[in-house]
């Protein structure tokens, strides 16, 4: 029995190369995943401990040492720590927030860090040049030297509380490691110790590290500076705080690799469709050899083996070559990944390939259990065959050609009862709850739908036959409703990948809908001037000279305050501040008690949620920050904050007097020419490095272009199970043409030309593609609007839109492809001889 196996891989080999390569591509996805997933957690730990690197001992401030939180630790304290007993060296470790002027004379916000004095203490690493010496020198960060182009020897300005420009000489570039100081999304550069002291007097202290002397333990060290600093501060030996440290980013690593193998098992799925279709093909054409095997004396556990070991040795190879081809995914992923957090983000990508014995059998075990699961049921039809087919031809068994049975049509009503159930649960849920019970429930649905294939894709493929011209276009049609089951498992795999990715781009539209009119609806001015910087916020002055801008009819400061009050859950708060004659007018939002009015300096539009969740309603008292406000309004928009006050009252709850505004809202005179007022503002705006006009369409732009790249980087994930499929099809059919040859060669002989013959397997691809493709559009749009309703509450109701440009796109790409895919099959049928096809047994 083993040489009739071999002899028969050697006689099929052509018809598994397709299925092989199906398979392939789902590991090497697969794979590819857990190998992206141990490189991100080997680069998390190279740049996360990193900041431990030869620490023997830290100090940082308790949580309870609420005295200092604000100031930091204090410098004195890092003289004592030199002068314990076995200390080597000590050094602060510290920030400060400073405006980096790039070459456009407009400021960014940068983070500038002191050298550590002791050389081992330096939590990163330099690229070019060296750290600086002087005063007046300066090394800057790689990222940011790409971003903001500079290079060493390049004159570099920074710009200190009051706007004086403090000019620096490049020296050397580095490299950070990851902590929340280095991924804050500002620059960074590192001064000398004089060089920080004169830009920034004031600056903050949040951790002390210390090496050992020789014969001292860490532990040891710990104990003599947790003796010198005494109460309030927090000291940690290297090791405690590298595992701390590790602790920070253990889950995101294991969150990014879970999100890759939701995508990874949606291509496993799709590529067992494939094997499972290419399987139950090769058994229907091989009766008569299995029939044959019968009658010699092979018994049904024969047969089984037989088929199953078809099956191993298929999913043998093509894990091997998906386990290669998984180090190309991973490379690709990991460049993806990169890319996603904005142009600039992929330049620096380290690509990192670890291979693990758990990613072999891994790759192996997925590889081989899908395809043996995958050919389980047609090993199983292969037993059925009788030994007496052996002396008649192969028309299309009834279990073949039969749309489907009872038992599935049970199952299937089963399975989508527990998916409506599902979807019910999930809309009554909060947040990820809701979305994470309603995506399972459409899945569940989805699964329902394709036990079902059977019974609507001959329904379609007829519906879309009407519409068809000419004879191999009615032949295509008739060929592709000829076997329901096979035709729905082929189009099956491709409507998984559709459904998932026209389920994602129609959450994305809405949610790109929703977006812009909240866009619309926040900002009715028609300009914002913000602060580009942080720390160094809009001045009154400012202000005042943009108010006398020709044109310009009002200007609304905004200012938002943080404060506590006894009467909040989480007894913190921050609200924001505008001028009374704004709200309502330049500052809308929407209110449980109709249009929203101006508010008096004792008053407060309160967040509905924070609201009830105190037992406060139109009428109560607010305590904020030791002053009692009136809720005048519960406001469903979360994008305030607390709420909305006025700005005197913002003023007086700020713990510091504010130096200036972090927003001004300008509101045109009617009549008044956009372009004209926008050159007039922009003169104004020059003479500030930190202010920035935008207008309402710049800023939903911007954030359209954040969605474009977040959804363009799902697409490329899905995209994988789409190409599997398409390979389905193009297996299918390659098939069908070695099924079909006597009936191709009959259609030659009655007039049909090789041009005929082409056009009409392109034509029954094309149907295949356009079923499965219109029915995932259909169920994608429709699973769309559930997920939407899901993510929907009473503070924001996301808007269901179908982006049907996007969508047409895709529907154009599945015909493309699918033409594609039909080719080498049409151009076989069309080079086989007539006569030898008649002669076909």
């Amino acid at each position: 029995m083993l040489k009739t196996i071999l002899a028969g891989l050697r006689a099929r080999t052509a018809r598994l190369v397709l299925s092989s390569i199906a398979i392939a591509l789902g590991v090497a996805f697969v794979t590819g995943t857990l190998v992206l997933g141990d490189a991100v957690e080997a680069q998390t730990r190279d740049n996360f401990a990193r900041s431990a690197r030869n620490v023997d001992a830290a100090v940082h401030l308790d949580e309870n040492n609420r005295e200092r939180q604000d100031t930091g630790i204090p410098a004195d304290l890092l003289g004592k720590i030199r002068s314990t007993q076995g200390v080597e060296g000590a050094d602060s470790r510290e920030f400060g927030s400073a405006a980096l002027l790039g070459g456009d004379g407009k400021a960014r916000n940068a983070l500038v860090q002191p050298l550590p004095t002791t050389e081992k203490l330096r939590d990163f690493n330099l690229q070019d040049g060296r750290f600086p010496g002087k005063a007046d020198e300066i090394a800057v960060d790689t990222k940011t030297a790409q971003i903001a182009k500079l290079k060493v020897g390049d004159k570099l300005t920074l710009l200190d509380k009051e706007n004086a420009e403090h000019a620096y000489t490049i020296v050397g570039t580095y490299q950070q490691g990851a902590s929340s100081i280095s991924m804050s999304g500002s620059d960074h550069v590192i001064v000398s110790p004089e060089g920080i002291r004169a830009l920034i007097p004031d600056q903050r202290i949040y951790e002390i590290v210390a090496v050992a002397g020789p014969g001292v333990s860490q532990q040891q060290l710990a104990d003599r500076i947790r003796a010198v600093v005494g109460s309030g501060y927090q000291v940690q030996t290297g090791e405690e705080l590298t595992k701390a440290t590790l602790e920070q980013v253990g889950d995101a690593a294991g969150e990014i690799k879970s999100f890759l193998l939701a995508f990874a098992a949606i291509s496993l799925v799709v590529a067992g469709m494939v094997i499972y279709n290419t399987f139950t093909i090769l058994v229907a054409q091989r009766t008569k050899e299995l029939a044959l095997l019968r009658c010699v004396g092979a018994e049904r556990g024969q047969v089984f083996r037989s088929v199953l070991a078809e099956a191993v040795f298929m999913g043998l190879a093509a894990s091997v070559l998906g386990i290669l081809g998984g180090f190309g995914v991973s490379a690709g992923l990991q460049m993806l990944v990169g890319s996603v957090g904005g142009p600039d983000g992929g330049g620096d990508v380290e690509i990192r390939l670890p291979l693990t014995w758990t990613t072999i059998v891994a790759g192996f075990g997925v590889g081989v259990v899908v395809t043996v699961l995958s050919a389980v049921l047609p090993a199983r039809r292969a037993t059925r065959v009788a030994p007496v087919a052996a002396l008649r031809s192969q028309p299309d068994s009834h279990d073949d050609v039969a749309r489907t049975g009872k038992v599935r049509i049970v199952v299937a009503a089963l399975i989508a009862l527990a998916g409506v159930a599902a979807v019910v649960l999930g809309m009554k849920q909060e947040e990820e709850a809701a979305l994470f019970i309603t995506g399972g429930g459409t899945m569940v649905l989805l699964l329902a739908v394709l036990l079902l294939g059977p019974l609507y894709v001959p329904l379609v493929n007829r519906l879309f036959g009407k519409a068809l011209r000419g004879v191999p276009a009615k032949l295509a049609s008739a060929n592709a409703g000829r076997n329901p089951k096979r035709t729905a498992a082929t189009t099956a795999a491709l409507m998984i990948g559709v459904t998932v990715v026209a389920m994602v781009t129609v959450v994305a539209g809405s949610a790109r809908e929703t977006m812009n009119q909240k866009v619309d609806d926040r900002f009715p001015a028609d300009y914002e001037v913000s602060s580009n910087v942080y720390s160094q916020p809009l001045t009154q002055k400012f202000a005042d000279e943009l108010a006398k801008v020709h044109n310009v009819a009002k200007i609304a400061p905004e200012l938002s305050a943080s404060t506590e009050s006894p009467q909040l859950r989480l007894r913190y708060a921050y609200v924001t501040g505008y001028p009374s004659d704004a709200i309502g007018s330049l500052i809308r939002a929407e209110t449980t008690t109709g249009p929203l009015t101006a508010l008096k300096d004792d008053e407060i539009a309160m967040r509905e949620k924070e609201a009830k969740e105190s037992g406060l309603s139109v009428g109560s008292s607010l305590e904020l920050g030791g002053k009692t406000f009136k809720v005048a309004a519960l406001i469903k928009d979360n994008t305030y904050g607390t709420g909305i006050v006025t700005l005197p009252a913002a003023t007086a709850l700020s713990r510091e007097a504010p130096k200036g505004y972090e927003k001004l809202l300008v509101k045109l005179a009617p009549g008044t020419d956009i372009a004209t007022a926008r050159t007039d503002l922009e003169r104004v705006i020059s003479t500030s490095p930190v202010a920035v006009l935008n207008s309402a369409a710049e800023t939903k732009a911007e954030l359209n272009a954040q969605l474009d790249q977040i959804l363009l980087f799902i697409w490329a994930l899905v995209g994988l199970a789409l190409v599997i499929a398409l390979f389905g099809i193009a297996n299918t059919l390659t098939l069908s043409v070695l099924e079909r040859t006597r009936e191709s060669a009959l259609l030659r002989a009655l007039g049909l030309t090789r041009g005929q013959l082409r056009q009409m397997l392109v034509v029954e691809s094309i149907l295949m593609a356009l079923i499965g493709a219109v029915v995932g559009v259909l169920l994608g749009a429709g699973f769309g609007w559930l997920l939407v309703e899901a993510l929907s509450n009473p503070e924001l109701k996301v808007s269901f839109s179908v982006p049907f440009a996007q969508i047409g796109v895709m529907l154009g790409l599945a015909v493309i492809a699918a033409v594609a895919a039909a080719a080498l099959p049409a151009r076989r049928a069309a080079r086989n001889s007539v006569v030898a096809g008649m002669a076909e047994a």
